[in-house]
């Protein structure tokens, strides 16, 4: 392999990749961090007007949900390259992807330790059932991607539990006793405490919200599945030879948004004010609301190509492309920058900001994170994690910083 960073790196990915970043950051951030299901009560000193509501409404309908769907969509496609380019070098890429997922899920655990809602571990475990799948058909990669869209993995699981908790005893909803308990050590406790809570409870908390029925995880994978689809086309390569697709994707996913937002109404308008997540509507409700989400990701996906294909468009969509390019290392200092900023170990802000602020705040952090992945990679060949991530996949150091270049 090339000791240097590749030049068929389709610079539209990564600036995807960075925008996908920077939603997943300002979503966090005005969560607190907390990456659990939230105590009633805890947290209104950060609803204190009109606009901390805004906020809210705009990040349920334009960012939670949707960032990181964008960004396991970018996790297929990634693979899809790593796996592509081998091949076309004469090599099989599988032994060495699933020894990458290996590493990514000890990156993974280390992050888990600070921030619960980390996607890494997630991502590292789930990523092992793609290799399989590199060498099926797209029929039948789309049938999967649409059997897991419609909730075929929650069906399974509710027709076995009835919602019941598989793996947790609690802390899945905001009464649940586990709930108050881990709040408090987050706003109280010791950075210790913190990470015995992460990386004991916080590891089954994570799986039953991936695996149950709220079925974060089977999503997950379709995204992955969508984005292997999509790098078998050469989609990125040819965006221009595929404007009228784009046109008639964006208005069929428009529809979808429609339908599925007045789908979702009609049923919780039905199950009225106290929702419990034991009946078959409720979870005919919880896939009509996932397919919302999707079709909002799929939009916003379709809108980003749009406007990068226009020259104006790309020159500002393209600033993103450093920051997609060091996700990793941008992803991970977010979360201890987060964590340190609201909880007690830290400065103890949990629950007492507006999020107004806060969504500022985060959106300064993503200009700063930017602006020094830029003059970063004007330095160097990588991101300090993706430095790491790379010389331990392939059992050799490789070089860092760039070499000067020499008039000639």
């Amino acid at each position: 392999m090339s000791t240097k960073p590749s030049k068929q790196r389709i610079e539209i990915i990564d600036a995807l990749r960075g925008f996908s970043l920077a939603g997943i950051v300002i979503v966090h951030f005005v969560e607190n961090f907390v990456g659990s299901a939230i105590p009633e009560n805890a947290m209104t000193a950060t609803h204190m007007g009109i606009p901390d509501t805004m906020v809210d409404v705009f990040i349920g309908v334009f960012l939670r949900g949707k960032f990181f769907a964008l960004f396991s969509f970018l996790f297929g496609l990634s693979f899809f390259i790593q796996m592509d380019n081998a091949q076309k070098q004469g090599k099989d890429f599988g032994l060495r992807f699933f020894w990458r997922l290996i590493i990514l899920l000890v990156i993974g655990m280390v992050h888990h330790m600070f921030y619960r809602g980390d996607i890494l571990t997630i991502y590292a475990l789930l990523g092992l059932f793609l290799i399989p799948f590199y060498k099926l058909s797209n029929k039948w990669v789309l049938a999967c991607v649409g059997v897991l869209f419609l909730g075929l993995g929650r069906y399974v699981v509710f027709a076995m539990t009835h919602g019941e908790n598989i793996l947790s005893p609690g802390g899945i909803m905001p009464e649940d006793p586990q709930t108050l308990s881990y709040f408090n050590i987050l706003k109280n406790g010791s950075l210790l405490e913190v990470f015995i809570s992460n990386s004991t409870m916080g590891h089954l908390n994570k799986l039953e919200y991936q695996l149950g029925i709220f079925g974060r995880g089977y999503l997950t994978f379709g995204y992955f599945l969508l984005g292997l689809v999509v790098g078998r086309t050469g989609f990125f390569l040819k965006l221009r030879e595929n404007k009228k697709w784009i046109k008639k994707a964006l208005i069929g996913s428009i529809v979808l948004f429609v339908v599925s937002l007045v789908l979702t109404a009609l049923i919780f308008i039905q199950l009225g004010q106290d929702v419990t997540f034991d009946t078959w509507p409720a979870m005919a409700g919880l896939t009509a609301f996932d397919l919302n989400n999707i079709a909002m990701t799929f939009i916003l996906i379709i809108l980003f190509v749009m406007l990068y294909n226009k020259a104006n468009g790309q020159q500002w969509l393209a600033k993103f492309a450093p920051y997609g390019r060091m996700a990793l290392t941008n992803y991970f200092l977010q979360s201890v920058m987060g964590t340190f900023l609201f909880f007690g170990w830290g400065m103890g802000y949990l629950g007492e900001v507006r999020n107004s602020y806060i969504f500022l705040l985060a959106i300064a952090i993503i200009a700063v994170q930017m602006q020094l992945s830029t003059w970063w990679l004007i330095k160097f060949q990588y991101g300090p994690f993706e430095w790491l991530w790379r010389s331990i996949t392939f059992f050799k150091w490789y070089p860092l910083q760039k070499k000067a270049k020499v008039d000639a």
